[in-house]
């Protein structure tokens, strides 16, 4: 009567609360995702959440199916990971690199979770590295590299973990704060925050003000993200930021946030690996494990799709 993938259809809808968000978490159209609900209420005879409630509304025969769900997927994954272990005979290693100075909200709960699963692999995210990541993983000084700008490298993949907007966060009191979105031409008269990197490695650059060519009045850097967020506060400029990024300083009201262009920006995080780790059972659940956990713990996000994985 029941199926996995029944079971993980119900737990993309009660942590997505919408039938549309819960589609894109399974890679399922809408219309299929309905199918599939339709089916399974038919086999047990009852509805299983009320429509047109969001967040959704379970019923007590959803309920119990999603008690069943939490009890039996935890299950099932650890077997498939004993099972992967089995048929595996070589130690892994795993250092990593981040090209993201937010990353840290959603990778540090994906390398403990992943520590105590798999103890055998070596992990490892070295500081203080003076080369091009990518480069350096090619030659294997590094073995994963987490990046929204993926380079066209022979034997590398690119693994999409998932998408985000980029928003730009303004002081409340700012002009801005008031309106849906800036333009180019906007925001090349305020001061922009942002890390100490290279242009180049910028959504805010690459992909909104450098094709109008144009460039803020004054550029600023900053180290950490809190530091941004208190110049921003302060009214010292603004910058551009992943939304999960803001989320927390947006239900502070510490900030305002508007959308980069009518239309906003969204941009992909990847997982950079090499071609022959790719298959490895560590690989494969550290990738898994690093999607379900930015799930659980970041706000704002949207599942990537395979056509992201083939094009990358």
């Amino acid at each position: 009567m029941l199926e996995l993938r029944h079971l993980r259809t119900l737990i993309a809808l009660r942590e997505t609360g919408s039938l549309v968000e819960a589609a894109e978490r399974v890679h399922l159209t809408q219309s299929a995702l309905s199918h599939q609900l339709k089916d399974l209420e038919s086999r047990v005879e009852g509805a299983l959440f009320v429509r047109k409630t969001r967040p959704v509304e379970f019923t007590r025969a959803g309920l119990r199916l999603l008690a069943l769900a939490d009890e039996l997927l935890p299950a099932v994954r650890r077997a498939e990971r004993d099972l992967a272990r089995l048929a595996g005979t070589e130690q892994g290693r795993l250092h990593m690199a981040i090209e993201c100075h937010s990353c840290f909200a959603w990778l540090m709960p994906t390398v403990d979770y992943f520590r105590d699963h798999w103890p055998e692999i070596e992990i490892d995210i070295p500081s203080g590295h003076h080369f091009d990541p990518l480069p350096a993983l090619a030659r294997e000084q590094l073995d994963l590299v987490i990046t929204a700008d993926p380079q066209p490298i022979d034997g590398i993949h690119y693994a999409p973990l998932f998408r985000y907007e980029g928003l730009l966060a303004v002081a409340r009191q700012h002009a801005f704060a008031k309106k849906g979105f800036v333009t180019p031409a906007e925001l090349a008269e305020e001061t922009l925050i942002t890390y100490p990197v290279e242009h180049s490695r910028l959504d805010v650059f690459t992909r909104f003000l450098t094709p109008a060519q144009l460039r803020p009045r004054e550029i600023r850097t900053a180290e950490l993200t809190l530091m941004m967020m208190q110049l921003v506060a302060s009214g010292r400029g603004v910058c551009a930021l992943p939304n999960w990024a803001l989320t927390e300083y947006l239900e502070r009201d510490y900030v305002s946030a508007v959308k980069l262009g009518e239309a906003g920006i969204w941009s992909t995080l990847y997982a950079a690996i090499r071609e022959e780790t790719r298959k490895a059972p560590w690989m494969e659940d550290f990738l898994r494990t690093a999607r379900e956990t930015s799930f659980a713990v970041l706000s704002g996000i949207k599942p990537a799709t395979h056509d992201e994985e083939s094009e990358a």
